[in-house]
């Protein structure tokens, strides 16, 4: 980089312009935005398939699980997903980014199977944490892998294409569940969760480009180079290659502190924990309480299905909002219209307007918490960000965690209703950690080398 010329944005490398002839555009790297929205899209018929088939868990004499255990196994799968989540970002920079991703699609795959072979409570939460702990590693992998290769204008875009694959996963799940769980059994939707290691894994290992900046971190200078040329990323500079060995992991964490996002760190785990509490909260109790609120069992599991389609409007609008106004103040105004479509839902509407609400609120509540990884892209650099989104959605995942214990105690002590009011709460909470994020940006910087926020950062 010259001296006399501007730094490059984070995220963005610091080395010359691609070779000529291969320009940096989303046709570029298209078949990595396919493997990656196929790896996800598995994720989310994972974690949806739980909260597709609850009410049909609930009433198998079998298993013998009431509400409250049933909430206390979808925290189990989230906790799972809070430790895969926190060792991913490291051990990535450490492994590489192909064959971490690879062994969570194994590991959620696996949990699968021991849940369709449980025939108690017991073992079915054992395989209900296996699966987190290959879920929660996935998504931050998945997201850092997009972002490196995405054009960097574009990177909130991308986000959310990616993201639509969540949500596609969870109508399979939901069209699973109402398919298959009423005639089947619900192990069959489980045996179905098995496809992943089948399907996915295997075109991950063979078509997946390894990071460029982790090739050059591990002394590849030379397969670092190539990959770049051959997607038309800029070649990787030092800067944009991850600390090598267990002083280079602790130092990349260490980074997340340091002057310029120490304040803002802390608020972009507050606004994923928030968002993660309405992602997975929702996800494992909406038929339930939907159910509970005079709806009938099938309308109640559709109800899943139509909010997560809502969610694949949302991230569309949202990438392309984002790239324009930034992903802090999109992120920001969907937590709060999030919050005012929790409280509509804890009304009795007329089935078809429920319907048009449950949709809406889709459209906000899934984007508002990708929107905060956006938002976390264009706070750490290209070398942070494997760390970086790591413990964001890691810490977040105590949201996670908290999201389905919640519901279950409300379902436990007869409050069903009482959850739309808590979902409503978290969106709150979100919007606020979130919104002071550009303001804790501007405060965390060294009085002595003030800079402004990257464009679009707020």
């Amino acid at each position: 980089m010259s001296p006399s010329g501007p730094p490059p944005p984070p995220g963005t490398s610091g080395n010359a312009a691609a070779p000529a002839g291969r320009r940096h555009t989303f046709r570029s790297v298209a078949p990595v935005l396919a493997l990656c929205w196929l790896a996800v899209f598995f994720d989310g018929m994972d974690v949806n398939v739980y909260g597709a088939v609850m009410p049909h868990l609930l009433d198998d004499p079998g298993l013998r699980l009431t509400p409250g255990t049933a909430g206390t196994i979808g925290s189990w799968t989230t906790f799972g997903m809070l430790i895969g989540a926190l060792g991913t970002g490291t051990l990535t920079d450490w492994l590489g980014r192909r064959p971490v991703l690879v062994t969570s699609v194994l590991l959620f795959s696996a949990g699968s199977a021991v849940c369709a072979l449980s025939g108690t409570a017991a073992p079915f939460g054992a395989g209900r944490f296996l699966a987190g702990l290959g879920l929660g590693g996935l998504m931050p992998l998945c997201l850092s892998v997009v972002l490196e290769f995405a054009p960097p204008r574009r990177a909130a875009l991308a986000t959310g294409l990616l993201m639509t694959s969540y949500h596609a996963g969870g109508m399979a799940a939901t069209g699973l569940g109402l398919a298959l769980a009423p005639t089947l059994g619900w192990r069959w939707v489980f045996w179905a969760g098995v496809l992943p290691a089948v399907i996915a894994a295997p075109l991950l290992l063979r078509l997946l480009p390894e990071s460029p900046g982790v090739l050059l971190a591990r002394g590849r200078t030379a397969e670092a180079d190539a990959v770049a040329d051959r997607y038309g990323l800029p070649r990787p500079a030092p800067a944009d290659a991850p600390a090598h060995g267990p002083k280079g992991r602790l130092d990349a964490v260490r980074a997340l502190f340091r002057p310029g996002v120490r304040r803002a760190t802390p608020l972009l785990w507050l606004a994923s924990f928030a968002g993660l509490l309405l992602v997975y909260g929702v996800s494992t109790w909406l038929p339930q309480m939907m159910r509970a609120a005079g709806y009938g069992l099938t309308s109640s599991v559709s109800f899943l299905l139509v909010i997560n389609a809502g969610g694949i409007v949302g991230m569309l609008i949202a990438g392309r909002t984002a790239d324009r106004y930034g992903p802090v103040k999109v992120s920001a105004l969907w937590f709060l219209l999030t919050a005012a479509g929790a409280l509509l839902l804890g009304a009795r509407l007329p089935l078809a307007l429920t319907y048009v609400v449950v949709a809406v609120t889709g459209v906000w509540l899934f984007s508002a918490q990708v929107m905060v990884y956006a938002a976390a892209d264009r706070v750490y650099p290209a070398a942070q960000r494997a760390t970086g989104l790591g413990w964001v959605t890691g810490i977040g995942r105590t949201g996670a965690v908290v999201g389905p214990w919640l519901g279950g105690a409300l379902a436990a002590s007869g409050n069903d209703r009482l959850g739309f009011t808590a979902f409503a709460s978290a969106g709150l909470l979100g919007a606020l950690a979130i919104g002071l994020v550009p303001l804790a940006r501007r405060t965390g910087r060294p009085a002595a080398t003030p800079s402004p926020a990257p464009a679009g950062a707020e």
